[in-house]
């Protein structure tokens, strides 16, 4: 939020647009739509948190703006099945249940799934196809086909009495797709001659110069990796990332391997996307993960979840050595399909490091071409601004440099720098007769979630909800990783548990033991102990005391 200044009173057919996520962040991707007292969203994502949010799970976007204006809500829509684009729908949804939802088929069956495990069953989600208008209400949607890095992708189009928006979602310019299936520049051309009042383009890639690489392009480097692969090989990518599974699929039909996927949302969305025919799998492929052993370890290939690090994400249990079917060791070969996201740097290389310790050899995006990005450089941006000549850009989803980097774009095409809006989460930008301009700015603060907590955390929220329904607790423990001993503790401070402190004796011992047998198995950081520490001590409190505490672990080093 850049602007402290409280908007105006919208005048009648003029149409609000505030962004509650994904300016300054590359995740909880969201923006409201407002005019003449009817609210449209596009987008509803999480982000991941990093390593100085401690115990939180999800970060979701500024939702609270909407309280009180949830019945004023006449559609979500979706432009993809990202997580960052529709990881928090359940949490909108649960504070109203019957919001319409749209999308494309592919985006839609993730976001069913997703919504069956929060438990959520009465819902409606409508599915649109490239190509399709919708009028609903106040707005007037029209979806376009746009690439990216997961099939179904849409663009949307969004008509008002205040003007006409084009949000492009995630996309890319890829002319030669897995799947065919291209960016409808054509549709982009024909919205350019009708004119666009508001172009809102993604802007993870914009400081990248020239054209992202195809995806076929990388082909070959994987096809070196099968080839060099004597032992065990494992694949780490996005479990939406269905054409990357695709291509390893093929590489693993030409090979004579089979294919087993490990993590559960792995499993689910490929099943998923081969239902709906995006994933096409041979007879006789796949196999269960529970047959791996009939197997060699030359005639499998494993294709998992944890390519940014995921602490309970499979590829991290695995460096870890603390999953229950999956080693890793000398000979064997793991391939991190996938670019980092920024702010998960330090995650991604404790699991490289890890694997690397195993004796595996790591092939990640900074050795080899094994991955292409699935957002649109600047030079596809520059394509864009050209072909639409809207009036006015507002750069969305990317950190402040990619936002910024993205503005710069548009003025080289010959926009007026009072045209390019630069915003941020929270700020208010109304538009009607073609002039669009930022008035205030709203609270667009992170909501965290941990386990079945949802909140801004806070002293006082903690004071107020946490402790008076789940308590908070901190456990600190000291720990000499040379001699692999614990040197103090774990002493235990718990608020709002009501209990006494000798009713935690067996929970010091269970964690004392996890932490023992972590550094004899070779653990030796203090982030990996905390998760440890996190995952016992959350067992035993779970198990015991039937409670759901925010835990905070502390583990010093000596």
């Amino acid at each position: 939020m850049t602007d402290a200044k409280m908007p105006p009173k919208l005048a009648p057919g003029t149409l609000r647009i505030v962004p509650l996520g994904g300016l300054g962040d590359v995740g909880r991707n969201m923006t409201a739509f407002e005019i003449d007292g009817q609210i449209a969203l596009v987008d509803c994502g999480v982000l991941f948190p990093e390593d100085n949010h401690p115990g939180v799970d999800l970060i979701l976007p500024a939702l609270d703006y909407l309280d009180g204006r949830l019945g004023d809500i006449v559609a979500l829509v979706l432009t993809h099945g990202h997580e960052d684009h529709i990881g928090a729908v359940p949490y909108l949804l649960k504070r109203r249940s019957d919001i319409p939802v749209y999308g494309s088929k592919l985006t839609l069956a993730f976001l069913a799934a997703k919504l069956r495990e929060h438990r959520i069953r009465d819902f409606a989600l409508d599915a649109v196809e490239e190509g399709e208008i919708l009028e609903i209400g106040n707005f007037e949607f029209e979806f376009l086909a746009v690439n990216h890095s997961i099939p179904d992708a849409l663009a949307v189009a969004i008509r008002t009495k205040g003007g006409t928006v084009l949000h492009t979602g995630d996309f890319k310019m890829d002319q030669l797709p897995l799947d065919g299936r291209i960016t409808d520049l054509r549709g982009f051309a024909r919205l350019g001659e009708e004119g666009v009042d508001l172009f809102m383009a993604d802007s993870t890639n914009a400081e990248t110069p020239g054209f992202t690489t195809h995806e076929i392009e990388i082909e070959p480097a994987i096809a070196r990796v099968f080839d060099a692969t004597k032992g065990k090989l494992i694949v780490a990518c996005f479990a939406s990332h269905v054409h990357r599974v695709q291509q390893v699929m093929n590489m693993a039909v030409k090979h004579g391997r089979k294919v087993v996927y490990v993590g559960r949302s792995m499993v689910r969305n490929m099943a998923t996307a081969r239902d709906l025919g995006f994933l096409k799998v041979p007879a006789g492929t796949l196999i269960e993960l529970k047959d791996i052993d009939k197997y060699k370890k030359d005639e499998v290939v494993i294709i998992s979840t944890g390519s940014q690090g995921e602490p309970m994400a499979a590829l991290s249990r695995i460096a870890n050595k603390e999953h229950p079917v999956v080693e890793v060791g000398p000979g064997d070969t793991v391939l991190l399909a996938s670019s980092l996201i920024p702010g998960n740097e330090n995650s991604v290389y404790r699991v490289v490091n890890g694997l690397s310790k195993l004796g595996a050899n790591v092939v990640h995006k900074g050795n080899a071409l094994v991955h292409v990005s699935g957002h649109a450089s600047a030079g596809e941006l520059l394509y864009c601004y050209n072909i639409l000549r809207p009036k006015n850009a507002m750069p969305i989803h990317g950190e402040v440099r990619h936002l910024i980097a993205n503005g710069k774009l548009a003025e080289k095409t010959g926009m007026a720098s009072e045209s390019v809006i630069v915003a941020g989460d929270g700020d208010v930008i109304d538009l009607k007769g073609g002039v669009a301009r930022k008035v205030g700015a709203v609270d667009a603060g992170y909501i965290f979630v941990d386990g079945s907590f949802v909140g801004d955390i806070s002293d006082s929220i903690m004071d107020r909800r946490i402790l008076g329904e789940e308590g908070f607790v901190s456990v600190i423990t000291v720990v000499d990783l040379h001699n692999r001993k614990i040197v103090s503790g774990p002493e235990i401070q718990a608020r709002g548990l009501a209990e006494e402190d000798s009713v935690f004796d067996d929970a010091k011992k269970r964690v004392a033991d996890a932490l023992q047998d972590a550094m004899r198995d070779g653990a030796n950081d203090a982030h990996r102990l905390q998760q440890i520490t996190r995952r016992a001590f959350g067992q035993w409190v779970s198990k015991s005391l039937r409670r759901r505490p925010m835990i905070v672990p502390v583990v010093v080093t000596t």
